[in-house]
């Protein structure tokens, strides 16, 4: 068996890797990676970011979002947003955006991740998860950048309130939003 051969067989379909856990794998890892690529049993997706392509009936299926996002972070503090989330709050917002936030510690800047653009967001507090009153303080903290009347959103917001949790929302206000996110929240409150 080959060296090649012998690094093909540890990659797992449908994995994410860094160049520094392929290296593992090879004493010739920058030339067992041009082959690996050209013969398609590995994609790369980013500067020292690869993946293991997955076939589907389809054709070969994109890498797992919250995999690709944690091997290129390096870790798992972070938090996936996207504009379109707002869509769900019944608040007035029904533009489509094709981007995807992601909320971080480490980096602030658009990288393109295989086929598509995650703009990295970096951010002093976000919780672990998404809440619909999360979502209503990333909205209006974004308020700014989006498509939107705002008028028609903050006017939706006082008529719709009792649709969310009251005390939650004002805490996310509190603890992730910007100072006019927490005026207008105290106001709509």
């Amino acid at each position: 068996m080959s060296s090649l051969d012998n690094f093909k067989k540890k990659l797992r379909v449908g994995k994410v890797y860094r160049r520094e856990e392929l290296a593992k794998f090879s004493t010739a890892v920058d030339r067992h990676l041009a082959e690996s690529i050209a013969d398609g049993s590995l994609q790369k997706l980013a500067q020292g970011l690869y993946y293991a392509p997955k076939m589907t009936a389809f054709g070969i299926a994109p890498p797992d979002e919250e995999q690709l996002i944690k091997v290129f972070l390096k870790g798992d503090d972070y938090l996936i947003t996207s504009p379109n989330y707002y869509n769900a709050l019944g608040l007035g917002s029904t533009q489509l955006y094709n981007t995807k936030r992601i909320y971080n510690h480490k980096r602030h800047e658009d990288i393109k991740l295989g086929n598509r653009v995650y703009q990295f967001r970096r951010k002093p507090k976000f919780p672990k998860k998404l809440t619909q009153e999360y979502v209503v303080v990333d909205l209006l903290n974004n308020l700014d950048t989006l498509a939107e009347d705002k008028q028609v959103i903050t006017s939706a917001l006082r008529t719709k309130l009792k649709n969310f949790n009251a005390k939650e929302l004002n805490r996310n206000a509190n603890k992730y939003g910007t100072i006019a996110t927490k005026k207008l929240i105290q106001e709509v409150i």
